[in-house]
């Protein structure tokens, strides 16, 4: 049996009155989902309240979950869109702490600056990490969650499809000009 048919198969228990179903699906995604909304979110105690309030709306939406999309990609739109909401009553915006390196190393560069760990190296990785930042900053939000969804979360075109309710030639497009403007950003630095 696949993780997604398991998945399924406790969503369907779950929608039938198990409640311990649904607890399992939270005790195997509550770490994802809290790490993913630690992404947006700095304080420890904001990121648990947000990832229980996006289980929580999951839990009522639950009836209306029909298996069209894995349940990790449903519950994921779902935490998306409750720290966005939070930020937003907030006032903030996502920070940058630690993506840009991360997607550093997606975009292979990463192995270019572990090779040495001299002070140059590590005022590049330094720079090449502000600069990745401030392009995804600079990126419209559909190009910038295409991108992090796909080099950050590793999810396939399909999930980012249906994540994102569009078309698959959309993902694609949009993850495509968004590396092309972050190659953009650091080829200078790269090149130097």
């Amino acid at each position: 049996m696949s993780e997604r048919e398991v998945d399924q198969a406790l969503v369907e228990r779950a929608q039938a009155g198990d409640r311990r179903a649904f607890d399992l699906l939270v005790l195997k995604y509550q770490q994802k989902i809290a790490a993913l909304i630690g992404r947006y979110l700095r304080d420890s105690a904001d990121v648990l309240d947000v990832t229980q309030e996006a289980f929580l709306k999951a839990y009522r939406a639950l009836p209306g979950f029909r298996g069209e999309s894995a349940f990790y990609t449903w519950i994921y739109r779902i935490a998306i869109n409750t720290v966005k909401n939070h930020m937003v009553a907030q006032n903030r915006r996502p920070p940058g702490d630690d993506i840009e390196a991360e997607l550093a190393e997606q975009m292979e560069m990463g192995a270019r600056l572990r090779d040495s760990a001299t002070p140059e190296r590590e005022a590049l990785s330094d720079e090449i990490a502000h600069t990745v930042q401030d392009a995804l900053d600079a990126l419209p939000e559909d190009l910038r969650a295409a991108i992090m969804f796909r080099e950050i979360d590793g999810m396939s075109y399909d999930e980012i499809a249906t994540a994102m309710e569009c078309p698959i030639g959309t993902v694609r497009s949009r993850i495509f000009r968004a590396r092309e403007a972050i190659d953009k950003r650091i080829r200078p630095l790269l090149e130097g």
